[in-house]
């Protein structure tokens, strides 16, 4: 297990959507100095309630340096540079894993319980997270995750992960796309199709609402696609919901 410097009671910016999540999620209302504008946007974040309480910033260390925090989350990017700055200026910068696998969620609730000066709080998320892993179903119904215009989930991927959490396996498609004739000629089993802005007028919405689409004969079961941006914590939710609904 990795090793975490803690802080007590630290005042924490998140500069990114996804380090958003985990603040949200254990930080207490007084230790969130500034979230980044896009939680707080109810078509991009679940937990948009939550960070409209908060300063907002638009990701970068100057906009947050006037509700000073002691800390700043930061992912990927430009994580080096952003530290390198904080420090001059007295912060601590905690740069935080792009999910590329499901334990980077695990260790990001670790990271970020540590920087606000207590482990424990990490543990609820990392027992749930932990129960999905060890009951995994042992069999999967083949699946197609589907977004507007088409778009799709990697395999392999951690969007394929997540689904394979909830007994669905993803299928391979070219460019990580779906086409029209693949869902006339050979449909999936169940068809998780996201609501990601559903209600904007888009050419992809205007897609996902095509006869062939609407008509797939296909099991089709929702999915909030503003979890499945990051990857992260707010996709336990999803598999754990899908695994009730799909079958």
């Amino acid at each position: 297990m990795a090793a975490f410097a803690l802080l007590a009671a630290a005042s924490i910016a998140s500069l990114n959507l996804c380090t958003d999540e985990y603040l949200l999620l254990l930080a207490k209302p007084q230790e969130i100095a500034s979230v980044s504008f896009l939680s707080q946007d109810p078509q991009e974040s679940s937990l948009w309630r939550i960070a409209k309480r908060h300063h907002s910033n638009r990701g970068s260390l100057e906009q947050v340096i006037g509700v000073k925090p002691q800390v700043v989350l930061t992912m990927g990017g430009g994580g080096r540079a952003t530290s390198l700055i904080a420090r001059r200026l007295g912060i601590r910068a905690v740069d935080l894993r792009p999910v590329s696998a499901i334990d980077d969620v695990a260790f990001n609730f670790r990271a970020t319980a540590a920087a606000l000066g207590d482990p424990a709080r990490a543990k609820p998320w990392l027992l749930r997270l932990q129960q999905l892993q060890s009951d995994k179903p042992n069999r999967a119904a083949e699946a197609i995750w589907i977004g507007g215009g088409g778009q799709t989930i990697g395999s392999p991927s951690v969007g394929a992960d997540w689904m394979r959490l909830a007994g669905l396996q993803q299928r391979p498609l070219s460019g990580d796309r779906v086409s029209l004739e693949t869902l006339l000629v050979r449909p999936p089993a169940v068809l998780v199709q996201s609501r990601y802005r559903s209600g904007q007028m888009s050419r992809g919405v205007a897609w996902l609402n095509h006869p062939i689409v609407r008509n797939a004969k296909s099991k089709r079961v929702e999915a909030d696609g503003r979890a499945w941006t990051c990857m992260g914590p707010l996709v336990i939710a999803e598999v754990e919901r899908l695994r009730m609904t799909w079958r």
